[in-house]
């Protein structure tokens, strides 16, 4: 594998120190080869205080700790690059920060939540397709060793799953976007794409989100702003349930989606694939709209 020059674009976010002290510092337990930060664009958005606030702090340890060098374009940052990670917090600004940079052809993770509209999702897809970008997005919790083992290793047939986590809300990021996109992205890991429509209630504390699948399958969220912050799932299969309880392995979810990035840096080859980042999105989507219609099944 190369060890490729990667350029981060948003420096907002802990996912920046994280993935950075992943590749770069040696002393990591869990270190992952093949890519190295080597450019990055601030950013920031002056609305949203979980940006704002973190931007200057992220900046300053990755050029002072790892060397990595700042630019004052998303531009500058990606032509000094083998390929181009998105990791600003703010789902709002990631579909101008793609177009910005998609001349350049190269490949593209943009972290999650990939876009906060269908809209938005289908316009960047259509995009990276016109011209020939690989691009990828994820959040790491589909990645988690504990799930993925399960489900790598059953051998019944999985008829239906229940997944539950945190679900913190943020005004400017469009409902359940923020924190929902994890537990929705666990779940999409499990069942596949094919969710037909979805309902969807909430209370002040807490949110519940059914989806109904073309083979007719059933797959739930729970959410919680209140209680434990946990991520887990609960395993319908033929024979018997199996509970899942996420982060349950010493290799750390973050490391298996640096590992998934890296490769599809170097290879193109995305994972999850876009038709299926494409209907996470809209099912974050109609979910929204159906809390907000007291749990009208909303058709994707």
């Amino acid at each position: 594998m190369s060890n490729l020059n990667i350029a981060m674009i948003g420096l907002d976010t802990s996912h920046a120190e994280i993935f950075t002290k992943l590749l770069l510092d040696k002393e990591q337990p869990h270190k992952v080869k093949g890519a190295k930060i080597t450019a990055a664009f601030p950013g920031g958005s002056e609305d949203f205080p979980l940006s704002r606030n973190r931007v200057n702090r992220y900046t300053s340890l990755l050029k002072k700790e790892y060397g990595v060098s700042i630019f004052k374009t998303p531009e500058a940052a990606a032509e000094n690059a083998d390929a181009i990670w998105i990791t600003a917090v703010d789902g709002r600004v990631h579909e101008k920060l793609f177009e910005s940079i998609s001349h350049f052809k190269k490949p593209v993770f943009i972290d999650k939540p990939f876009a906060l509209s269908s809209d938005a999702a289908n316009r960047m897809i259509r995009l990276a397709k016109e011209k020939g970008i690989p691009l990828m997005s994820s959040s790491s919790l589909r990645f988690d060793e504990t799930l993925n083992n399960a489900l790598d290793g059953a051998k019944e047939k999985l008829i239906g799953a229940d997944c539950y986590g945190p679900m913190e809300l943020q005004e400017t990021q469009s409902g359940l976007f923020w924190y929902g996109i994890h537990t929705a992205e666990m779940l999409y890991r499990i069942l596949g794409a094919g969710c037909v429509r979805v309902s969807a209630r909430c209370s002040a504390d807490f949110e519940t989100i059914t989806g109904e699948w073309k083979d007719g399958r059933f797959g739930t969220m729970r959410g919680a702003r209140k209680g434990h912050g946990f991520f887990g799932a609960l395993l319908h299969y033929e024979d018997q349930p199996r509970l899942i309880e996420i982060q349950k392995t010493e290799k750390p979810y973050y490391v298996s989606l640096l590992e998934k990035m890296v490769v599809f840096s170097e290879t193109g080859k995305a994972d999850p694939v876009l038709n299926e980042t494409a209907e996470v999105i809209r099912f974050l989507e109609a979910a929204n709209e159906s809390r907000e219609k007291d749990g009208k099944w909303i058709h994707l």
